[in-house]
């Protein structure tokens, strides 16, 4: 039995297979995970799906809900939008071009090589932030997860996230009309898939922010796929050239991908989640005014250390590198091409970013201080120990669920204790 969730989240959780041992909500860097009567749930209004308590979780009670390959039935016609973390995964002795004609293989009627859109989109960075030199410095929108901490937790940072949309969602917009009228078939019996190494892409899927519908219309994760494209890569034949990319848009997949790309200075890379709070935070505090774009990425080294991979992250992250310096470091696009597509608003995310703070404490401003008060009153009485045996991750979020009536001061073990001996 799973955890019941809507289609907002991808992390489920199993509670058969969960023994309520904190791990996921001491790992959790927003506090979105409780165990209550033994078994750990998951807040959906707090949950942003960086998937830090799927990669701590030691008995496989953290399910991660993608599309699954058999999905693909539903559809007349199907399209692959491959992650360039998809090229990590392989061999030396596999080329991305192989690995896209054995997508194709595998049963895909269309396959793109969505990197070379990287290279696009990342001209396009370039384009808007000389064209808005304020505010500083602009963030990336290719990382969900980021862009949920923003809306949830930052939301005064919201006009710093650059209004560009993110390659897939590019791509997947122009495919569908274009094999609709190419193909003879209509745009609902077309299905346009990415292949993902990360969770949070399926939530941007069913539930984005910045778009009122997605045009992909599911995620596959790499991990599910992996043992289809091995087995027939060796009945590849590389008679037709899918790649298109360079190493720019190949590098991607690792952090600093963007940055190397886009070609400006002052630019900065940050990849996990703890890291990634921390830069927000010094954002939000008025520092990092002289950086021009922020790439942030939740996943430890990038997209590469997402949780739905198969290889080791620094292996993948030295194919990364070693594919890069393969295909060369200068992009291959048309700037002039470029430039004509940014002017007309190809590039342009559809709606602005949705703030969606987290709820106050109260909506009447004098309750509301008066429990942050009684918050501060309780936490000394709860002896510190910050152990989690209470069901919160700290001493300070079961104050804060003892005022709201999430939980009783008993919950506290010490007390417990306390109270017992003085029976």
């Amino acid at each position: 039995m799973e955890q019941k969730k809507t289609k907002k989240h991808s992390l489920q959780i199993d509670l058969e297979k969960c023994v309520g041992c904190v791990l996921c909500m001491k790992a959790c860097p927003i506090q979105a995970i409780r165990v209550r009567n033994g078994k750990a749930v998951i807040d959906d209004d707090r949950c942003v799906d960086c998937g830090e308590c799927y990669r701590v979780c030691p008995h496989d009670a953290v399910r991660s809900q993608t599309t699954s390959f058999h999905d693909l039935k539903r559809f007349k016609y199907t399209v692959a939008l491959p992650s360039p973390v998809l090229y990590t995964q392989f061999g030396r002795e596999v080329s991305p071009n192989q690995i896209l004609l054995a997508l194709k293989k595998i049963g895909f009627d269309y396959v793109v090589d969505v990197a070379w859109i990287c290279e696009k989109v990342n001209a396009a960075y370039r384009l808007y932030i000389e064209d808005h030199p304020t505010p500083m410095p602009m963030i990336s929108t290719v990382c969900p997860a980021v862009v949920r901490l923003v809306a949830f937790l930052y939301p005064e940072l919201a006009d710093h996230i650059i209004p560009i949309d993110v390659p897939r969602e590019v791509l997947a917009r122009e495919l569908r009309s274009k094999i609709s009228r190419k193909k003879n078939v209509s745009e609902e019996e077309i299905g346009v898939i990415h292949i993902t190494s990360c969770a949070a892409k399926i939530v941007s899927i069913n539930n984005p922010i910045g778009l009122s519908k997605s045009a992909l219309d599911g995620a596959i994760a790499i991990n599910d796929i992996y043992g289809k494209i091995l087995d027939v890569l060796d009945e590849v034949e590389d008679d037709e050239i899918l790649q298109q990319s360079s190493g720019v848009g190949i590098g991607w997949a690792a952090s600093g991908g963007e940055v190397r790309g886009i070609e400006l200075h002052n630019c900065l890379a940050v990849s996990g989640v703890k890291d990634v709070i921390q830069i927000l935070d010094e954002l939000e505090a008025g520092k990092l005014k002289d950086i021009k774009y922020l790439e942030a990425l939740v996943c430890p080294d990038g997209c590469i250390g997402g949780t739905q991979v198969v290889e080791n992250r620094h292996v993948a992250k030295h194919r990364a590198e070693s594919l890069v310096k393969m295909y060369g470091e200068r992009s291959r696009v048309s700037l002039k091409v470029i430039k004509r597509q940014y002017r007309e608003g190809y590039y342009t995310l559809p709606e602005g970013i949705t703030c969606k703070p987290l709820p106050p404490l109260d909506i009447d401003p004098v309750k509301a201080l008066q429990k942050r008060q009684r918050i501060e009153e309780i936490i000394p009485l709860l002896g510190g120990k910050e152990c989690g045996a209470c069901g919160a991750p700290n001493c300070k979020t079961l104050a804060r669920d003892i005022v709201l009536g999430e939980a009783e001061m008993e919950d506290c073990v010490f007390i417990k204790l306390h109270t017992a001996e003085h029976k």
